[in-house]
């Protein structure tokens, strides 16, 4: 089965300054896709071309088998988009905004109601239907705009930014929201530079640099794909030469340093520097427990979203 979302060799020019760069990605259906980068990366630009919004230079890309070049309208009809801000009338209370949009949509007087007081439930906003709609706080804002990209039962929502400028509890709303959404079927692929949002989740996430697709993956995929050498601590109580002597001589390892722990009776932490593989370090501990030394602590330095992309993005940082 195809992806739902498939770009190919995509660009965008505005003058001479490239904004997309021939990048290429796919997103599975059901996936909650996180598309990370710097400012100015073409996260933006990137999100208008596959909404329709923008013409590309050169390139290609697929919503549901519908091309953004040739098939406009059927990628319209699949499609949920969002922009960053958007675009908030005066003198509309909330059900009458959803509903002016489900009347965009040709939907008959009957089906709106329902499907207005639908949203507004999922949102959690049937409390506030009758509010005016410019008098809403920025969450309140937003999660309406969500409700506004559901009106037509798209397959994707394109979401720019959606918890741009909310505080932390509207972000981790916004956050379950989204991932109730996926739960519901569909497949979401927003932009962020909040990288929070996207380490707790995204199922996969690419990371966009200079208008390039620079690493995608799991998180787990990514700290692996960047990680030339593991960090692992070992704390024992005592027979620490013997540890240390032991790890020292087992192969991937690149040094053994210990550090005596103050006020933790005595004991020792070995810091090792090793290049194996996990079944490489389930053997090291393996080891050390067939020759009963006594550890009251074992576990490995891991990579955050913040370090992969501070590594990855460095460039732009110059």
């Amino acid at each position: 089965m195809p992806p739902i979302i498939e770009i190919k060799d995509l660009s965008k020019k505005y003058g001479k300054r490239t904004a997309v760069n021939q990048l290429n990605l796919a997103v599975e259906a059901g996936e909650i896709f996180g598309f990370v980068g710097p400012n100015g990366a073409g996260k933006t630009t990137t999100l208008r071309i596959l909404a329709t919004l923008l013409r590309a230079n050169g390139g290609e890309a697929f919503i549901a088998g519908h091309s953004v070049r040739k098939a406009p309208r059927g990628v319209r009809g699949v499609i949920g988009y969002m922009p960053d801000s958007f675009g908030i009338y005066h003198d509309m209370r909330v059900w009458e905004y959803l509903d002016f949009f489900g009347a965009c949509y040709h939907l008959r007087e009957g089906e709106r109601k329902r499907l207005v007081n639908d949203l507004l439930e999922l949102v959690d906003m049937t409390p506030r239907r009758d509010e005016m709609v410019d008098k809403l706080s920025r969450g309140m804002q937003q999660r309406l705009g969500l409700a506004r990209t559901l009106i037509h039962d798209p397959q994707v929502l394109i979401l720019d930014e959606p918890a741009s400028g909310l505080d932390p509890r509207a972000r981790v709303e916004i956050r379950e929201l989204l991932v109730e959404l996926a739960r519901m079927g569909k497949t979401v692929f927003f932009s962020t530079h909040i990288l929070a949002d996207v380490a707790e989740i995204c199922t996969r996430v690419g990371i966009i640099e200079a208008g390039r697709i620079v690493a995608t993956g799991t998180l787990d995929e990514l700290q692996r794909g960047l990680a030339t050498q593991r960090a692992v601590h070992i704390s024992v109580l005592d027979r620490a030469t013997e540890a240390q002597e032991f790890l020292s001589a087992l192969p991937g390892v690149g040094g053994v340093e210990a550090h005596v722990e103050q006020n933790q009776q005595q004991r020792t932490r070995l810091e090792v520097k090793f290049t194996g593989d996990d079944a490489a370090l389930s053997a090291m501990l393996s080891g050390l427990t067939a020759r009963s030394i006594p550890i009251v602590h074992f576990s490995e330095d891991s990579q955050n979203l913040e370090d992969i992309f501070m590594q990855l993005t460095k460039s732009s940082l110059d």
